[in-house]
């Protein structure tokens, strides 16, 4: 299930990466290497259908995102070390500071 939702990740994200360079960055739907597409549907149709596709690409991409987030979040819990609980129940060694009652 989670190649499955990272394959769409992915392609959602090279369409949306596509969508925007197709854009004119001025603003007015397609960019001049696209033109011939405006005469399809009109300037008006071409720049809703564009806005409308990279809002929703945006979209599912957080959505699958979130997704699979909660699908594999593990809760963290503090590892038990075997060592530590070993050198907390052992005794301290006895210091050797030579005062020793002289």
């Amino acid at each position: 299930m989670g190649t499955l939702l990272t394959i769409l990740i992915v392609i959602a994200s090279i369409l949306l990466v596509l969508l925007v360079l197709m854009q004119n960055p001025k603003g007015g739907g397609l960019s001049t290497d696209f033109g011939s597409a405006q005469q399809l549907g009109g300037v008006k149709q071409t720049n809703d259908f564009i806005e409308k596709a990279t809002w929703s690409l945006a979209g599912v991409i957080a959505i699958l995102s979130i997704s699979m987030t909660l699908m594999y979040h593990e809760p963290t819990a503090a590892p038990v070390d075997s060592t530590q609980e070993t050198e907390q129940s052992a005794p301290a060694p006895a210091s050797t500071s030579g005062e020793q009652g002289e």
